[in-house]
């Protein structure tokens, strides 16, 4: 069933992290894949392009269908194969809303991590301005204390309820994403404990970045959100 689907990703990329982590969870292992550098440009390279002219990772496609979002991909692999593998969204209305709700709070998320990070791994140090690095950062900040809220309010353990969930699935990387950065396991206790609990999940586990494997942790540029 797999064997007609071909992923091409990037290792640490949260959006290619959630694709793998949706095929994991749907039983679709034995995809084709290939693990490309971002490093080395081959994001931007015609194997890519013929499939994502935007020259971004993910690429995935399934038959003749293409979906280069990450989130289009996994909502269509809960549709297709909903009766296979784990149940991403539930039959609740109310849970079923919370699910959406948070995964695409998600986008917002992940939006306040990559203008910090953008910012302060493209601008030269000597040129950039204070009051942008400081703009960003409180903008950050103010996220994730949010995302610290709703962890804290329940119903948990996930995040959108008792199950796990495409809120999980999308959502997670972003999180993991801070945690390796160095955000303070301290000062943001109900994520830290999210995140951890979530690392030994076979889907997760298995799909674990590689570089993240072979270096642990990154400098400590959250360390102050």
């Amino acid at each position: 069933m797999a064997k007609d689907m071909t992923l091409l990703w990037g290792s640490g990329s949260p959006p290619c992290w959630r694709v793998q982590i949706a095929l994991e969870e749907k039983k679709l292992q034995g995809y084709n894949q290939t693990l490309l550098s971002f490093m080395k440009g081959e994001h931007k390279s015609k194997q890519v392009m013929d499939m994502n002219p935007r020259g971004q990772l993910p690429a995935f496609k399934h038959k003749d269908y293409v979906l280069n979002d990450s989130y289009a991909a996994c909502l269509y692999l809960e549709k297709q194969f909903g009766g296979q593998g784990e149940k991403l969204v539930p039959e609740c209305p109310a849970e079923q809303a919370m699910t959406y709700q948070r995964m695409f709070e998600g986008l917002a998320l992940m939006d306040r991590i990559l203008t910090v990070v953008q910012y302060e791994w493209k601008v030269p140090e000597g040129e950039r301005h204070d009051s942008a690095v400081k703009r960003n950062r409180e903008a950050l900040t103010a996220e994730v204390k949010l995302w610290e809220g709703y962890l804290s309010k329940g119903p948990g353990p996930f995040l959108a309820g008792k199950k796990f969930s495409l809120a999980d699935v999308t959502v997670y990387p972003n999180i993991a994403f801070l945690f390796r950065f160095q955000l303070c396991e301290e000062r943001y206790p109900k994520l830290a404990a999210y995140y951890n609990s979530l690392k030994e999940r076979p889907s997760i586990k298995t799909s674990w970045p590689p570089t993240w494997k072979e270096t642990p942790e990154e400098t400590g540029m959250m360390k102050d959100i």
